[in-house]
């Protein structure tokens, strides 16, 4: 969500500091890539990863590697001899991300997996304790049922964007497949049993659910 420069300066500046790295990582991002806000950034950022260092889980999975920033948020968490996987389907980012990973001394933590989620998730024989969603957000649904049965009870599932920049408040079109997957997937964990659903109005909306039940 939007807010005041002078307003987002005082969060900022009122919350763990970025570290070189990330901040090296967030502009080299920014730099190389056509759509760089679709990096986490410091602010979402440090959010993950205090929710991961509450959690203190063994395994982690994330749908949407992008430049990797996130990743490293998230693995900072991650008990002793914890794995996170993260899966990305553009491989002309992996470079980059691979660069940080192995820069940051985690690489024997972080699991880069290059393909299609769908294909690369049921081969993932884990159970995990965090999931962080954020990828095509036309499949965020999809991805959501596939990786269900492979959260661990009281686990935790984060998506990203699910406030899609007001849009899922607005009159949608039906050619706008992006929004209508992200009301879609909204809509569901809402009316979803099995999960406890809350949704957090930073940056462009996050969603956190527990699992409750099978």
């Amino acid at each position: 969500m939007k807010i005041e420069k002078a307003l987002e300066h005082y969060l900022l500046s009122h919350i763990v500091e970025e570290s070189p790295l990330m901040a090296r990582l967030y502009r080299e991002t920014q730099l190389r890539m056509v759509n760089g806000r679709m990096c986490s950034g410091h602010l979402q950022g440090s959010l993950l990863m205090l929710l991961s260092k509450l959690i203190n889980p063994s395994r982690i999975l994330e749908i949407g590697t992008y430049t990797g920033y996130s990743a490293l948020c998230l693995a900072q968490g991650l008990s002793k001899g914890g794995v996170l996987h993260t899966i990305e389907i553009n491989d002309e980012l992996e470079s980059l991300a691979s660069l940080f990973i192995e820069e940051s001394g985690m690489r024997n933590r972080i699991v880069q997996h290059i393909g299609d989620a769908e294909v690369i998730i049921p081969t993932l024989n884990e159970s995990f304790n965090l999931v962080f969603i954020d990828a095509d957000k036309r499949k965020y649904l999809e991805h959501y049922k596939m990786i269900f049965p492979k959260v661990s009870q009281g686990g935790i599932i984060i998506a990203d964007n699910t406030l899609w920049a007001g849009k899922v408040i607005q009159k949608v079109a039906r050619t706008d497949e992006q929004t209508i997957g992200i009301m879609q997937f909204n809509d569901f964990v809402k009316s979803d049993p099995r999960v406890e659903t809350f949704m957090i109005p930073v940056r462009d909306g996050i969603s956190v659910l527990r699992k409750v039940s099978e």
